[in-house]
Parts: C-alpha cells; sequence; structure tokens
C-alpha cells in the first residue's frame, strides 16, 4: 500500500485550513511528516532544500559561497564536482564546507582569484537510502571592465538633419544598464525627437540649434559591482539655416542654395533596425521588446501594430515616447508579425519584426515523493514541455539508470518509472532531467520503503472551541505504513461515527458540518493497520455565537452637529469581546472629538473629514462580528467660483461659474443675482434661477446699466454664501422702453389740476438725463395738447381750469438718446367745488316704531361740481325741555354711497318726534341741506320695570314694589303680575295671572301658604303689547311656635354627642318629606336655572316643617350664567341698566347691517325673557289657595 497522505475527499474551506497543521504539513512537503518523536527512529531518503541558482555570478571582491542545504535520516553527508570530476576541498586550503551542510565558502579576499574558480560545480547529499544531487552550478565572476580609449572628433551638422551618437559600452558580466548625461550630471532630456535606444546609443530624429554641447556622455553602470563607467565626451555644433546660409551663398549657385534649403523636411526613414523586415527570438515567460526608431523633419511618430491579431491588453506597454513595444510574460501565442508605422506630415514607412517564441523546458509534473510500505506498488512521473519538446532523461542516487544497479521492482517507461511489489532495498533517491538546447530542468524524488505500525501525531486530550452552528474539525494527524484506517468515536461507549452526519476525511480529520449544543463532548480517534492500533482523544465545545444586537445605522448629519453610532454585543458568557471601531478599515483617527463610550461612538462638531464607513468589530478568541454605517456629512453648498463673462451683446451677455462643492448634498438650483452700480451700488437684485446642473446662463439686459453678478448654490441643506462679484459689465443707453405708471390727474384746488405719476427708477431710465414730457387736454374740447417737458419728478400742477372738467393726460419718458413708445391716455378731472344744490322733494315714510324709510329727488349733475359719492341724512330726536337744557342734541348721520335716492333708517326710538334733512357729498364735501322734515314714531312695547322688590313678607302674604320701565316707548295701560309657588322637590305650581293699573308701583298679594317659595313673573303693556319681563323669587315666613321647637331642636343639635343621630334624623325626614311631594303634587318643574335667582339672604330661607332644616333646590341646567337683573341683591331690589342709544339695544340677532338701499337687517321688536307655558301645565289648575293647601 501507499503509504503517503491520499487527497481528501471533501475540500476544506479556508476558514478550516488554520485547524488542521498536520494537514498543511503534509501538503506543503509531499514527505514523511517532521514530527520530531517521529523523525528520531524514521530513515528518510535525502532532499536538497536549497542550492544557489545555476548560473551564479559572483563579486569578485567577495568569498564565494556555494549553497549546498540537504535534510534526511540519518543525516546526509555531502561531496562537491567541479567541471564534471570530483572536487577534493581538502586538497585545497582556501576552500571549506559548512558544518553539518554542504555548503562552499571559498576564501578569495585573503588570497586567490576569483576566476580561479570558474567552472561547473555540482553538489551530492547522500545517506544510507539513497543520494541526492544538486543543479550544475555555474560560477562566473563580474566583469565591470573600462572603455577602451578613443580619440572623438567633434560632429558639426546643420538644422534639421538627423543624428546617432553611439555608446558601445565594454562587454561586462551582467551587462551594464546604459544612461546619458552631462559633465554634471544630468541627465540629458529625451522626446520624441530624441532618445535612447535599446542597444543605448542616442537617436536624434532631426538636430536643433539648442542640440549644441560638448558634454555628451554615455555613462554604464555594472549593478554588481556598484561600478560607473563613462565613455569619452562628445562635441555636437549644430549649425542653423542661416548661419549655413552666410557660409555657402557664396560658394553655391541659386539652384544648389535653395535646394539645400528644401533638404531640411523630410519624409521618415529608420534608424533602427535596418531594411524593411527582421527577425526576433523570444523565450517563454521573458519580456519581448521590439524597438523602431525613425529620423525626419518633421519629428515622425510611431505606431504599432500585430498583423493577424490584436496585442494583448494587460500585458502590453509602451516605452520611450512609443518606439519601444514591450509584451510581458511572453507565450507561444505572442509569435507573429509585428509592424512599426512611422509617420509624418510628409510621409510614411513600415518595417516588419517577424518574432518567434521559443520554450526553455518548464514543469507539466514534477516528480513527486513516494512512501511505500513493503510489497506496494507506485509510480514516479516526469513530464516537462518546452520548444522544441525537451528530452527526458533518468538517473538514480546520481548515476544514469542505465549504468545503475539494476532493480527488479523498477521500471522505466519514458517519462514514467513504475514500481511493483517494492522491498526496503527498493529505497533510493531518483532524478529526472529534461532539457533542450535552451535549458534544462532537474528533480529529486525518492521512494522510501518503510514497515511501521500507526501513530498519533495529535496531543492528547486536545480540546477544540467552536462556535454554535459552524463546522468543527477535529485533528488525528496519523503516520503508519501501510496507510492505517480511521475511526471516530463519541463518548466513552458510542459507536463509530460514519458519513450520513459527519465527513471523515481520509487525512484523519472528523468534520461536523454544522456543529450544536449537543455536539458537546469526547471524541476518540482510532488508528489501524495490520502491524497495530493507535488511539486518541479530544474534546469540544461549543459556545454560543457572538452577534450585534443593535448595529450602527446610517446616517446624514450637518457639518458642526454630533453624531453617535450604536454598537450593542451579545455573546457567550465564557467568552470576552474585545469591541473597536474602526474607520474605512482603519484605526479610528486620534482626535478629541471620537468618544467611545459603552456601546456607542459619539462624534462631536462633525467635519467633512469625518464622513466615511464606520465599523463596529466584535472578537472573541473563536469568532467576530462588525456591522457599519455609512456617515454623509453635508451642509449647504460652497459657494461657486471663477465668475466669467462672455458674448458680450448690447441687451445680453452669457455668464458661466465653477460650482463649489456640494458637500454631498446635490445642488438643485443656481440664483443668480445683479448688482447696478451706478444707480443701487451695494444693493442686489434677484435676476433669475437655473437648474443645478447648469454652469452657464444667457442674462437678458437692461441699457444703461453697470452690473456686476454674483451666484449662489442651494441644496436641500439650505443656500450657500455668496460667490465673489463678476467683473462689471456696462451695457450701452437706449431710449426709455416703458413710460410711468399709475399717472393720474386730480385737482386739489377747484382751478387745478395735479398730474401725478410713478416715475422710473434709475435701473429703468435706460440712459443719462430721464425726463418726462406731459401733455394734457380737455376731453370734450378742440384744443391741442399742452406739452411740458419736466425733471425727474413725479407731478406736474396745471393752474388756471375751469372747476371739475374731465381732461386727457398722457406721460412720456424721454432721455438723453431719444423718447419712450407713445403712452397711453388716461382721463382725469381738474378740482372739485362744494356742490350748489340740496336735494328737492324729501318725503319720510315711518314703517314701524323703529324703522323709517326715506325718499328724495336727485341733484342736477352739473350742480354737484364733482365726483358723486352720495347722499348724506342728518336725523335727531326732539328733546324736551329739560333734557336739551343738560345736553346737546345728538344728529345721527347715514350716508348713501352713490346715485341713490332713497334709504331706511333703522333703529330709531318707538313713541318719538325725529327731525331729519339730506345733502350731496362730492369729493370736495357736502352741498347745502335740504329743508327739516320732522316725523313721529308710533308706539313699541316697553323695556322691562327698572326694578323689582318685595318687601313685608308674612305667614301668607307678600308686597311687591316697583319702578316703571325706563323706556316705555309708548303709554303704559297695565302690569302684568304672574307667579306659582315652587316646592322643596323644585317642582313649579299653578300659575296666578293678576292685571295691575298702570298708574300702581306698589301690590301686595294674600292668602299665599306660608313658608312657601314663589317666583314672579312682572312686565308692562302699552297698546303695541307687553314689553321684557323681569322675574323675583320670595318666601313667605314660618309659624313662630314650629320656629320655636327648630330653634331647640338645634340647640339639642350643637351637643357634640347628639350631632350623629340628629343627622340621621333628620335624613329619613327629608326622605320622606320628598316621597311625599312626588306623590301629591302633579305641578311642573322648577327649572334649575332658576335656582340662582332664588338664593336670598339665609335668614328667610323657609324652614322644613318638621325638623326646622333649610330647604334646597337643584340646579337642572348646565349652570349657565345668570340673566342681567335675575339676582336678587340683598336689599331685595331688582334694577334693570339704563339703555344706551344703540341701534340694537331691543333687537335679537340685530347686527346693524345695511342692504345695499340703505335699509336696516334684523327685527326692531324687544327682547323679552320667554313666559311659563301654561299650557304645559295640568289642563286644570288647582286655584293659587288649592296650590298651598296641597303642602300642608
Amino acid at each position: 500500500m501507499q503509504l503517503k497522505i491520499m487527497p481528501k475527499k471533501k475540500r476544506l474551506s479556508a476558514g478550516r485550513v488554520p485547524l488542521i497543521l498536520f494537514l498543511c504539513q503534509m501538503i506543503s512537503a509531499l514527505e514523511v511528516p517532521l514530527d520530531p518523536k517521529l523523525l528520531e527512529d524514521l530513515v528518510q531518503p535525502p532532499t536538497i532544500t536549497q542550492q544557489s541558482p545555476k548560473d551564479y555570478i559572483i563579486d569578485p571582491r567577495e568569498n564565494i559561497v556555494i549553497q549546498c542545504e540537504a535534510k534526511g535520516k540519518p543525516p546526509p553527508s555531502f561531496s562537491w564536482t567541479r567541471n564534471g570530476t570530483h572536487f577534493d576541498i581538502d586538497k585545497d586550503p582556501l576552500v571549506t564546507m559548512k558544518p553539518g551542510s554542504g555548503t562552499l565558502i571559498i576564501n578569495i579576499m585573503s588570497e586567490g582569484k576569483a576566476e580561479t574558480y570558474e567552472g561547473v560545480y555540482q553538489c551530492t547529499a547522500r545517506n544510507e537510502r539513497g543520494a541526492a544531487i544538486s543543479n550544475n552550478i555555474v560560477i562566473r565572476p563580474s566583469r565591470s571592465p573600462l572603455w577602451t580609449k578613443e580619440k572623438l572628433e567633434p560632429i558639426i551638422l546643420r538644422s534639421g538633419q538627423s543624428l546617432v551618437l553611439p555608446c558601445r559600452p565594454p562587454v561586462g558580466l551582467p551587462p551594464p544598464i546604459i544612461f546619458w548625461m552631462d559633465n554634471s550630471f544630468q541627465r540629458l532630456p529625451q522626446s520624441e525627437r530624441v532618445s535612447q535606444g535599446l542597444n543605448g546609443d542616442l537617436y536624434f530624429s532631426n538636430v536643433l540649434p539648442e542640440d549644441t554641447r560638448e558634454d555628451y556622455i554615455c555613462y554604464a553602470r555594472f549593478n554588481h559591482t556598484q561600478t560607473i563607467q563613462q565613455k569619452q565626451p562628445i562635441s555636437v555644433k549644430v549649425i542653423s539655416v542661416d548661419e549655413l546660409n552666410d557660409t555657402i551663398a557664396a560658394n553655391l549657385s541659386d539652384t544648389e542654395f535653395y535646394s539645400a534649403k528644401s533638404s531640411r523636411e523630410r519624409p521618415p526613414t529608420f534608424l533602427t533596425p535596418e531594411g524593411n523586415a527582421s527577425n526576433k527570438e523570444e523565450l517563454r515567460g521573458n519580456v519581448l521588446s521590439l524597438e523602431c526608431i525613425a529620423e525626419g523633419l518633421p519629428t515622425p511618430v510611431i505606431y504599432w501594430i500585430k498583423e493577424d491579431g490584436i496585442l494583448p491588453i494587460n500585458r502590453t506597454f509602451y516605452k520611450n515616447f512609443k518606439k519601444t513595444l514591450q509584451i510581458i510574460h511572453v507565450s507561444e501565442a505572442d509569435s507573429g508579425n509585428y509592424q512599426c508605422i512611422a509617420k509624418n506630415a510628409l510621409g510614411a514607412i513600415h518595417h516588419t519584426i517577424s518574432v518567434t517564441v521559443k520554450a526553455a523546458p518548464y514543469w507539466i509534473m514534477a516528480p513527486q515523493n513516494l512512501v511505500l510500505s513493503p510489497g506496494e506498488d507506485g509510480t514516479l512521473i516526469c513530464r516537462a514541455n518546452g520548444k522544441p519538446k525537451p528530452r527526458i532523461s533518468w538517473l538514480t542516487n546520481g548515476v544514469p539508470v542505465e549504468i545503475a544497479p539494476d532493480d527488479p521492482s523498477r521500471k522505466i517507461d519514458g517519462d514514467t518509472i513504475i514500481f511493483s511489489n517494492v522491498q526496503e532495498r527498493s529505497s533510493a533517491v531518483y532524478q529526472c532531467n529534461a532539457s533542450n538546447e535552451y535549458g534544462y530542468l532537474l528533480a529529486n524524488a525518492f521512494v522510501n520503503v518503510l514497515a511501521e505500525p500507526p501513530r498519533i501525531l495529535t496531543t492528547a486530550n486536545t480540546l477544540y472551541q467552536v462556535i454554535a452552528n459552524r463546522p468543527a474539525l477535529l485533528d488525528c494527524a496519523f503516520f503508519g505504513s501501510p496507510l492505517p484506517t480511521i475511526e471516530w468515536f463519541k463518548g466513552a461507549k458510542g459507536s463509530a461515527l460514519h458519513e450520513d452526519i459527519y465527513v471523515l476525511h481520509e487525512n484523519g480529520t472528523l468534520e461536523i458540518p454544522v456543529a450544536q449544543k449537543d455536539s458537546t463532548g469526547t471524541y476518540t480517534c482510532v488508528a489501524r493497520n495490520k502491524l497495530g492500533m493507535a488511539k486518541n482523544e479530544v474534546h469540544l465545545e461549543i459556545k454560543d455565537p457572538t452577534r450585534i444586537i443593535k448595529q450602527p445605522e446610517y446616517a446624514v448629519v450637518q457639518r458642526g452637529s454630533t453624531v453617535s453610532f450604536e454598537c450593542k454585543v451579545k455573546h457567550d458568557h465564557t467568552l470576552i469581546p474585545t469591541v473597536i471601531w474602526l474607520k474605512d478599515n482603519s484605526e479610528l483617527p486620534s482626535d478629541e472629538r471620537l468618544t467611545i463610550d459603552k456601546d456607542q461612538l459619539v462624534i462631536a462638531d462633525v467635519s467633512d473629514d469625518d464622513s466615511g464607513t464606520y465599523t463596529c468589530v466584535a472578537n472573541t478568541t473563536l469568532d467576530n462580528v462588525s456591522a457599519s454605517a455609512v456617515l454623509s456629512v453635508v451642509d449647504v453648498p460652497n459657494p461657486p467660483f471663477d465668475l466669467e463673462l462672455t458674448n458680450p451683446l448690447d441687451k445680453s451677455v452669457q455668464l458661466s461659474w465653477t460650482p463649489g462643492d456640494d458637500n454631498n448634498s446635490p445642488i438643485t438650483k443656481f440664483i443668480i443675482e445683479y448688482e447696478d452700480t451706478m444707480h443701487e451700488a451695494g444693493l442686489w437684485h434677484h435676476h433669475t434661477e437655473v437648474s443645478g446642473t447648469q454652469t452657464t446662463a444667457q442674462l437678458k439686459l437692461s441699457p444703461y446699466v453697470n452690473y456686476s453678478f454674483r451666484v449662489m448654490a442651494e441644496n436641500s441643506i439650505g443656500r450657500s454664501s455668496p460667490s465673489e462679484a463678476s467683473e462689471q459689465y456696462l451695457t450701452k443707453a437706449a431710449e426709455p422702453d416703458k413710460n410711468p405708471t399709475a399717472v393720474e390727474g386730480l385737482g386739489s384746488e377747484p382751478d387745478n389740476l395735479v398730474i401725478t405719476w410713478k416715475p422710473l427708477n434709475g435701473f429703468e431710465s435706460n440712459g443719462p438725463g430721464l425726463q418726462y414730457k406731459v401733455s394734457w387736454r380737455q376731453k370734450d374740447g378742440d384744443d391741442e395738447w399742452t406739452s411740458v417737458v419736466v425733471a425727474n419728478v413725479s407731478k406736474y400742477i396745471v393752474s388756471g381750469t375751469p372747476t371739475f372738467v374731465p381732461y386727457l393726460i398722457k406721460v412720456q419718458a424721454l432721455n438723453d438718446v431719444g423718447f419712450a413708445p407713445e403712452p397711453a391716455v388716461v382721463m382725469g378731472h381738474s378740482g372739485e367745488d362744494l356742490p350748489m344744490v340740496a336735494p328737492g322733494n324729501v318725503r319720510v315714510t315711518v314703517v314701524n316704531s323703529t324703522l323709517a324709510e326715506v325718499h328724495w329727488d336727485p341733484v342736477p349733475l352739473k350742480s354737484i361740481r364733482g365726483h358723486l359719492q352720495g347722499y348724506r341724512i342728518y336725523y335727531w330726536k326732539a328733546q324736551n325741555s329739560s333734557k336739551r337744557k343738560r345736553r346737546h342734541i345728538e344728529k345721527k348721520i347715514l350716508t348713501f354711497q352713490g346715485s341713490k335716492t332713497h334709504g331706511m333708517l333703522p333703529g330709531l326710538e318707538p313713541f318719538s318726534h325725529y327731525t331729519l334733512n339730506v345733502r350731496v357729498v362730492n369729493g370736495k364735501g357736502e352741498g347745502p341741506a335740504s329743508s327739516d322734515q320732522v316725523f313721529n314714531t308710533p308706539e313699541g312695547v316697553p323695556s322691562a320695570p327698572s326694578s323689582l322688590k318685595i318687601v313685608n313678607p308674612t305667614l301668607d302674604s307678600l308686597t311687591l314694589e316697583w319702578d316703571p320701565p325706563s323706556h316705555p316707548n309708548g303709554i303704559l295701560t297695565e302690569y302684568t303680575l304672574k307667579y306659582q309657588p315652587i316646592n322643596s322637590t323644585h317642582e313649579l305650581g299653578p300659575l296666578v295671572d293678576l292685571k295691575i293699573p298702570a298708574n300702581k308701583t306698589r301690590w301686595t298679594l294674600k292668602n299665599l301658604n306660608f313658608s312657601t317659595r314663589y317666583k314672579f313673573y312682572f312686565y308692562a303693556q302699552t297698546s303695541a303689547g307687553s314689553g321684557s319681563q323681569i322675574t323675583e323669587e320670595a318666601v313667605t315666613t314660618v309659624d313662630e311656635g314650629k320656629m320655636a321647637m327648630a330653634s331647640r331642636q338645634v340647640d339639642i343639635a350643637t351637643q357634640g354627642w347628639f350631632i350623629g343621630l340628629m343627622c340621621a334624623v333628620a335624613l329619613l325626614i327629608l326622605i320622606l318629606l320628598i316621597v311625599c311631594f312626588i306623590r301629591r303634587n302633579k305641578g311642573g318643574k322648577y327649572p334649575v336655572k332658576e335656582k340662582e335667582d332664588a338664593r336670598a339672604d339665609p335668614e328667610i330661607q323657609p324652614m322644613k316643617e318638621d325638623d326646622g332644616t333649610f330647604g334646597e333646590y337643584s340646579d337642572a341646567e348646565d349652570h349657565k350664567p345668570l340673566k342681567k337683573g335675575s339676582r336678587t341683591p340683598s336689599d331685595r331690589t331688582v334694577k334693570k341698566e339704563d339703555s344706551d342709544d344703540s341701534l340694537v339695544d331691543y333687537g335679537e340677532g340685530v347686527n346693524g347691517q345695511f342692504n345695499e338701499d340703505g335699509s336696516f337687517i334684523g327685527q326692531y321688536s324687544g327682547k323679552k325673557e320667554k313666559e311659563p307655558a301654561e299650557g304645559n301645565e295640568s289642563s286644570e289648575a288647582p286655584s293659587p289657595v288649592n296650590a298651598m293647601n296641597s303642602f300642608v
């Protein structure tokens, strides 16, 4: 059986490789594991581990060191050959071998020469299992010879000619690097015209007078010896055409002279390579360099193409101003014809380079070491390619296999050696040599025949810790010959693990594809072959994964603000995480503005540099997680800059600008403003706006303005500061293109006409010398226009005009350039005067007690002498003699707009005597008054009595006193008194209605129930009807005997020990009374609204019959404010406030509005409190006596 490590059944991911140390060693070495314990008693043939390069150029100033290192068991011994024969190092005192290795050290620094040791060296490493050999190492000392002395003549040539300065450096080892410099060690400038070729020569496509110099020096740098050699300086003198003409004009004919001049310009020719075609051979893997340098005037340009193909894009480079084409990593596919083309204005030429790519041998499959068990089979394969195809030859232990000792287990078949039934004597080192004319390859591969029982190389009781839901890889590195079989077990008595759940790799590794918590435990690896068995235990722990439960979130913040990123981590309690923050995958900058506080990264005073990706990384010993968020710092845009004015015209110019940084928020628009430095310096005006994608704008301009422009950018955050102002641009003057607006003609006096207008501003003047031509004439006359030119003012007064005559007016602007377009004609009037005539035929019709209608005839229009504004009615109420002495007569005024000839007078007082007159009104004022008209208003309903009070209450009577209405609005005919009792449950009893003569101011009610509350409704009447009512409540007194008993009960109740008992008794009695009242009294409910009206002095509140406690009643309404006059003061009087002269004193819903004919809108009836509806009581209301008796 083969004992080498076999390929794995399953490919391990990159994340699993670090866990398999043994596997890494086996794959990289392809040999017996270098386990120290294993190597102590395991033999192994030699293996060359280090050697010097095949072509080894040495520095002759230093000792020669030829490396040869090898390993094996037992350790190998070393020997050398030189030029094919044994090199006896003991005979040369300058040569020593490094202890423990085969490396030679030749001491030439003390004595000896490097040239003595030139030759081909080969190292052999040998032990009892075989011999390995090194490559043939060719030793050559480096050389840096001097330039041969030569005398260089100065070069003189005329301007425009081509020139090649040869370098021809000495042959060195390795070849030197060539460059041209002057005496000051400054590199000579190169260009398309002047360049250095691959051979080191300096080529001039054509020379110019500035090429004249005496120190063109070629330098050769030998890197191996770190020396620089220099050629003798070359002197070049270029004669210009003018100098040449002066020199040869006398000796040349005119024809020769001019032909010499014309020879300066010429088509291209190649300086290198020569001819039309050439060949180039290169080895596979090298850099292919093709060169074409041409001369001509003007300087030719070089182009490259590949015939029947394209140049490889990623491997093609141009050097030396495209004169050199380089293809790196050249392969056989790059063979073909390449063409360079030189071209200038006078023509083009081409050169074809045929490229052939050869190849030194290279490996297809190098032979690999074999570790076999006795009786096993195996093969060594050695495959190589090249151009031409290499020859394969085999050696065993450094000896050609043809002359080596015979081995019956070995059979050679070209590039393959087949081994059958090997034995321990079959162990050897085989060498494969692949060679052609361009080089060779040499590889060592050993066959090691071993018989070893299984050994497990993984450390016992290794603890593996794995994150849940990830693969777990348990190592079982093993060795044995024959190759052992591997089995895995879980737990002390578990059965063998199979591949239905697990993956068993041939290198012994057990893979659990998805480890879970129940995967925790002890696993045993068992290795068996025919020579024995070995086992090893490892332990597996499953940990919870680390998770970021609160990730940082994308943030867009404005510059200067504060932003925070949150990162909360959840992890296995046995693992200790470390949390770090990164910015753009690098460490956070050291800045005190950035603070990390527990789970947060806080950035204060955010700046543009803070933009980027912030990553929170949580690391444990087993896993790491990360989460990132992008921070975008936004702000208003930076102001635009580089404002430029182009394409200036009389009335337009193009403005262009460069946008400033948008600060991560796209610019949505640009705002363009202008300043008129001539007329309004320092004041900026809005001109236009353009899209945020534009950087130019065509601006319309006005004449005679000294413009400056500035631009602002705007994005979603806001508007930038303004840009710097542009250069100033003064437009040419022109005649005004508009006339003044708001032209009016109004007289301030009866004999003048004041013409006013809104003047043009300086921006609108369009030129210097702004004036106005004012023209006017009577509308209805045949007069010609009268005109006057005035300075830049806003009005002109025409005197001596007739009163209120219509005029046609126009105002035209003009300046030093010319007139504005013909202005529009407007109509005005000369000054007004007061009307001369009063309205006639004034008539008054009384509609009702508070409203009258007035009619009049219009006055003639000519008598108005102005704009008719309307008619005005003056009216007033006649006062009696006593009132007239107290105050001046108050006249009221109503104005009716336009040409109305009638109107309504609202808000009149009933039963009153009025006087009125009418006047016409124009813009100047009022005309004379018409003759006075007198009218009377009929009676109306009175107002409520001025006061009502109840005096002298007794057991069965109450006396009422009152004052008459303050506004009787007519002759009082009588008073009406209505009253009704209120029981303790606030129900209203039957309503009693009494009529009282108008001359009374006092009335006594008898036969009332004692200790009973009554409510009274009282109002006056005229012939027009009933007026507003006033209400009041009062209570009759109680029996004295019962009052005394109540007092005694109160006295007893004031005793502290008896309070609780009396409260209980009182409550019980109250409940019984309420039940009794409900059953016996069928009267209406007393409205809660009136409860507040009913509250009077506590001394006269009624007391209940049985216990002497005060009676109560509840307010069933929403506790609305009490109406005026409804609450009874302590003196038990009720007063009505005095009426004023308001037009809506007595109207409900009257808002004082007028319709278009001047009439008053609304009702003129008095406002009254609604009387109780008797119909809501029982259909047969009991008499007052019966109602009172019902309480007993």
